[in-house]
């Protein structure tokens, strides 16, 4: 159970960020966040309401609160070191998120037996592969690795806070909520800081309503990630877990090559083949 919802992450996360990338070509990336994660607040409210999980209300969406307000830090950190570049040193980089609930999974005490362990490094090594590492080119600005090793943080952190947000099926769905509703609140504020400075909200032709199917899906995609990373760190060990779900970059490069036509390096080749025998040693570990 627990490989088969980190895979179903891995899935979605990167197939959200593949729809993510594509939109923010055409709109700013902060709209693209407060739209998308909206229509995602939106929906899980009405799930929340159908469901009665307002009743799970308790201390743990603390959690959820937090994974909110860490999320939309993380995100516009990872978009302006992309922005800064390279990307090929950027993207690959970011993955080090893995090592915040892996870590967090240590200290409760989980000890992946050796074909996990292997398990893990071979995943991890081919998700950095994936990535297309740049081996070669200018010097890379200090700011890019900065920003990128706090989106890392930011994101591994997201991994770990959502798992504890939550207890049952009814309690995740508005620990999602609180999240989704915090990550709004939180794109909204900057989204106005930037617009007071002189930043745009939205493109040249006003609001692109031809891609609010595309919003709604890298919304939904995403907090629906959330949900299933939650669902398999709680079912199984969080370090296998993690790792499993940090394969979403093979997913956003195979849906590249699929969709744009985009040919893989030969080292992002490799990259996907490493994580394909990281993964069948973990989930047969």
């Amino acid at each position: 159970m627990t490989a088969f919802f980190a895979l179903a992450t891995s899935l979605l996360w990167g197939l959200a960020d593949f729809g993510g990338g594509l939109l923010t070509r055409r709109t700013p990336a902060l709209t693209v966040v407060v739209v998308s994660q909206g229509i995602a607040a939106t929906v899980l409210g009405a799930i929340v309401l159908a469901t009665g999980g307002f009743s799970e209300a308790g201390p743990r969406l603390w959690f959820a609160f937090a994974a909110g307000l860490v999320g939309p830090v993380a995100l516009f950190s990872f978009y302006k070191a992309l922005a800064l570049g390279p990307m090929g040193v950027v993207s690959p980089l970011a993955t080090l998120s893995v090592a915040v609930p892996v870590g967090v999974g240590l200290l409760l005490g989980e000890r992946p037996g050796l074909t996990q362990v292997a398990g893990i490094a071979v995943a991890v090594t081919g998700v950095v592969l994936a990535g297309g590492p740049q081996l070669k080119g200018a010097p890379v600005q200090r700011q890019a690795i900065l920003l990128t090793l706090v989106a890392a943080l930011g994101f591994g952190t997201v991994f770990a806070l959502i798992t504890e947000a939550s207890r049952s099926v009814t309690g995740l769905f508005l620990a999602l909520f609180v999240q989704r509703l915090t990550n709004v609140a939180a794109g909204g504020i900057a989204l106005h800081t930037s617009v007071k400075r002189g930043g745009e909200a939205l493109p040249v032709g006003g609001f692109p309503w031809a891609s609010l199917p595309a919003l709604a899906f890298v919304g939904l995609a995403d907090v629906a990630a959330n949900g299933t990373y939650s669902v398999a760190a709680q079912h199984g060990p969080i370090t296998v877990a993690a790792v499993l779900a940090s394969l979403y970059p093979v997913v956003t490069a195979l849906a590249a090559r699929g969709f744009l036509r985009e040919r893989l390096r030969g080292i992002q080749a490799a990259g996907a083949g490493l994580a394909l025998v990281g993964t069948l040693l973990l989930a047969t570990g």
